[in-house]
């Protein structure tokens, strides 16, 4: 399942958005820091959120190139914003940072999946 030309778009995109997100997460800037306090996550445990994304976002952009890796990286960061969403809302950290960067980005990570993949 190599990607077609047009489809690398997306799944850049996807990369891009993940990478930026570990650029403030990297000293936390006070909307992610307050996200994860929020659900609970513990602050020692913050570095293995950068390692996932980072992974993902290595695996889309290689993806272009080597059949089937993005699709398995972008189904990887499906689950994972699956994961958060259900962590808020066990939670109840059903704030803006819910509806506007967790859910968010599942909504972009499914489009992602399923207009260059599919």
């Amino acid at each position: 399942m190599t990607l077609i030309p047009t489809s690398w778009m997306l799944p850049t995109l996807l990369a891009a958005v993940l990478l930026g997100d570990v650029a403030l997460s990297i000293k936390p800037v006070r909307f992610i820091r307050d996200c994860l306090h929020s659900v609970n996550f513990p602050e020692n445990w913050w570095w293995s959120l950068l390692v996932i994304k980072v992974l993902a976002a290595g695996g889309l952009i290689a993806g272009i190139w080597v059949p089937g890796l993005a699709f398995a990286a972008n189904a990887g960061v499906i689950a994972y914003f699956l994961c958060a969403a259900v962590g808020h809302i066990r939670a109840k950290a059903t704030g803006a940072a819910f509806w506007i960067n967790c859910l968010g980005m599942l909504v972009l990570s499914c489009v992602t999946l399923a207009l260059s993949f599919l």
